[in-house]
């Protein structure tokens, strides 16, 4: 899936992000045939929401828009622009505390 995810930061185009995000959502039914294909949608959007925050402003801008997707922690970047410093460490943080009431780490 990382070699999906990394194509889909270069995608500069709707017809070539309609292409690959089919080919995502295949892939995810393909691995988890349990999926229905609305789930696998929602959960390709949130996988490639995250991905782009690995990336700068411009990529991360463009991948949500072609994608329909945001990011699951600061929302869409054209909307509430890029989360400072402060807010990502905030953020995770708070993600962390989460994790450990859940047991998770």
């Amino acid at each position: 899936m990382k070699e999906l995810y990394d194509a889909a930061m270069g995608v500069k185009n709707q017809a070539e992000a309609d292409v690959l995000f089919k080919a995502l959502v295949a892939e995810a039914i393909r691995l988890s045939p349990q999926l229905w294909q609305r789930e696998a949608e929602r959960i390709q959007r949130l996988n490639l929401g995250y991905w782009a925050g690995y990336y700068g402003n411009e990529t991360r801008e463009r991948v949500e828009r072609l994608f329909k997707c945001e990011h699951p922690v600061f929302g869409k970047i054209a909307e509430k622009g890029p989360p400072t410093p402060e807010q990502a460490f905030k953020a995770g943080v708070e993600a962390g505390k989460r994790m450990k009431e859940k047991g998770l780490i």
